[in-house]
């Protein structure tokens, strides 16, 4: 737990992954952080969710809160300029998204999609190079946090072989450990770890929750929410199908889940099992699938620093509703249905 906030209230994040609106995670993290009533215990995250989590422990090791809040925000500008320098299309300003949520159209990025449908990351990137390695390495050092972290943390990916998850906890952090959270098999090669090979974690844990079940004190697990449950209507258009495909296949390792928590809390709460045998989870979830449905799968892409910074401030502002409504919720039970939500 934070050594910084020894009598606030302890709490477990799960953050999902995403892409660049990973950007809404850090605006989550910054409020909360900035509010600071509560003592983060541990966090289970995949993909940018990894990305987030690697450097909220590394900032709370470094300088306790503050630290953290001063080391999202310079990862992201990195991530940024990492992107400015690297796109080829940096200089084609019709390839990005604009800088408010409200532009999601990108004609390059639709061009883009299909050869990437068309050739592997083999192919079009045989030097297997990733400018997030880079970024990572100048600003997460990760000897010290599997020294010292600060949180217990949880990253996630996938086994492409069998398919199965991959939990590394603390002492396993490394820049390969994020890269294979957050490998996306279409844009990069997969990481190989200790002779296995890894792709995102999404497809089997978005992020997962049993880590922080097992290995927490904490009964509060608050979701930070990035790909969106609801989703009004049918898509109809190709990228729009294979985005809602994704959505569906990312979230659908968390329905379980929540499907689990919820059965084994009705035993408890009925008497039916010990709950001192098994723990009830309470569970909360700080998202807004009105803003992320609104963006354009192409978003995911953009690394613009005035789109992050407009997903960051959507992030803090719904951290700041759910603190509003749910702070005392925290140690005392779930702030929402998880059986209306998830069953």
């Amino acid at each position: 737990m934070q050594p910084d906030q020894p009598d606030r209230k302890p709490v477990s994040l799960a953050l999902q992954g995403g892409g660049m609106h990973g950007a809404f995670t850090w605006g989550v993290l910054d409020r909360l952080l900035e509010d600071g009533r509560l003592a983060i215990e541990g966090v289970s995250a995949t993909s940018a969710g990894a990305m987030n989590g690697a450097v909220l422990a590394y900032g709370l090791l470094q300088g306790g809160s503050a630290g953290a809040r001063e080391a999202l925000h310079a990862f992201w500008l990195a991530i940024s300029s990492s992107a400015q320098r690297y796109s080829p299309f940096r200089w084609m300003p019709w390839f990005k998204t604009g800088h408010t949520l409200g532009l999601n159209h990108s004609p390059l990025y639709a061009m883009a999609d299909i050869a990437l449908r068309l050739l592997s990351p083999y192919q079009f990137n045989p030097n297997n190079l990733n400018p997030l390695r880079e970024v990572l390495g100048t600003q997460v050092d990760f000897a010290a946090l599997r020294e010292h972290c600060p949180i217990r943390l949880y990253l996630c990916a996938t086994n492409i072989e069998t398919g199965r998850i991959r939990i590394f906890p603390p002492e396993e952090l490394s820049i390969d450990a994020v890269l294979a959270s957050a490998c996306v098999p279409t844009l990069f090669q997969a990481v190989c770890i200790d002779g296995q090979y890894y792709w995102d974690g999404g497809y089997v844990g978005n992020p997962a929750i049993f880590p922080l079940i097992y290995h927490c004190q904490t009964r509060d697990v608050v979701i930070v929410h990035i790909n969106p449950i609801v989703r009004h209507g049918v898509p109809t258009s190709a990228a729009d199908i294979l985005n809602r495909v994704n959505e569906l296949s990312f979230n659908s390792s968390l329905m379980r889940e929540m499907r689990a928590i919820a059965f084994v809390t009705a035993l408890i709460q009925q008497g039916k099992v010990d709950g001192r045998d098994m723990k009830e989870m309470w569970i909360h979830s700080i998202r807004s699938d009105e803003t992320m449905a609104a963006l354009g799968v192409s978003t995911k892409y953009n690394a613009d620093w005035g789109f992050l910074c407009a997903l960051r401030d959507q992030g803090r502002a719904q951290a700041t509703d759910w603190l509003a409504q749910h702070y005392d919720s925290i140690g005392q039970r779930s702030s929402i249905d998880i059986s209306g939500e998830f069953l």
